[in-house]
């Protein structure tokens, strides 16, 4: 039934903030078309948290070590807040270059087994608006 999740990240700076998801976390992505690029993360999870409000999500990325991901992006000249001590983990947030606030924790709770899913449908890739465009030029 369900199949992955999509998450968005809405940002003044796109590019840069696409840049820094591919070249500074070097998560894997796909171009599809315009400059788009869709990233690929790791096994996630999600929880329901009680609210007063409805339509309010949070996203964040995890590590295994967050002091070392702290120094880590230091390095690469990437703000990141002091690490705060959490009843369910180590917490920070890092700056991404387009202003906003990505949070990233290592966490104490346990995970759960990552979803496996089970193909029943063939699924074809869309080709880049750019490409397609190219292939008509060409006949």
């Amino acid at each position: 039934m369900i199949t992955g999740a999509h998450s968005i990240i809405y940002s003044n700076k796109p590019e840069a903030d696409r840049d820094f998801l591919r070249d500074v976390l070097q998560l894997t992505h796909v171009d599809v078309g315009h400059g788009w690029l869709i990233f690929g993360l790791p096994p996630a999870e999600i929880a329901v948290h009680p609210s007063d409000k409805n339509d309010v999500h949070e996203f964040y990325l995890m590590c295994d070590d967050i002091e070392a991901f702290v120094t880590q992006m230091k390095k690469k000249r990437i703000t990141c807040e002091p690490v705060r001590d959490m009843r369910w983990g180590l917490l920070s947030q890092l700056t991404l270059p387009g202003g906003g606030k990505l949070g990233v924790y290592q966490a104490r709770h346990a995970r759960p087994k990552a979803m496996t899913v089970k193909k029943t449908v063939k699924r074809t890739a869309m080709k880049p608006a750019k490409v397609a465009t190219a292939k008509r030029k060409r006949k």
